[in-house]
């Protein structure tokens, strides 16, 4: 059974925006979501496809925290250090939208940055991509306390 997506991912309310883990394997797992019309992130009845890179985001979070409690550590807070060739293929998302949500690790160093490439897509449609690099401090309270890692 896979673990509801609180457990893996450390956002809350609002800013939750995925809705279950859908699968995992290895170094990739699939998230699913529906495309809310929460004022946060939609405006004139569509959310900008920018909001793809936290989608993206999220589900590399969930990859992070699933690979963290199967080699019998805990989930923990990461950050999101950068996003490269980022390519919508939608204007925007609109509300009700079912998205699926990949992610895919590429590499990962000692020193917790992490290189992966995830994708949105609606049914088979492709919506968005990008490659998203991340970084998981032993200690984040520290570390963005005073930059120690």
């Amino acid at each position: 059974m896979l673990p509801a997506i609180e457990e893996l991912v450390p956002h809350r309310g609002r800013m939750l925006l995925l809705d279950a883990l859908l699968g995992f394997e290895g170094e990739r797992c699939e998230c699913g979501l529906t495309v809310r019309d929460d004022p946060l992130f939609c405006r004139d009845g569509e959310v900008g496809a920018w909001v793809g890179v936290e989608y993206m985001a999220q589900s590399v979070a969930a990859l992070i925290g699933l690979k963290a409690r199967a080699a019998g550590g805990p989930v923990k807070i990461g950050l999101l250090l950068g996003t490269r060739r980022y390519q919508a293929h939608v204007p925007a998302f609109v509300p009700g939208m079912q998205l699926r949500v990949s992610a895919t690790e590429l590499f990962h160093a000692d020193n917790g940055v992490g290189a992966f490439e995830a994708r949105v897509y609606e049914g088979e449609r492709l919506l968005a991509e990008a490659s998203l690099t991340a970084f998981q401090p032993d200690d984040v309270a520290r570390f963005l306390e005073d930059g120690q890692v």
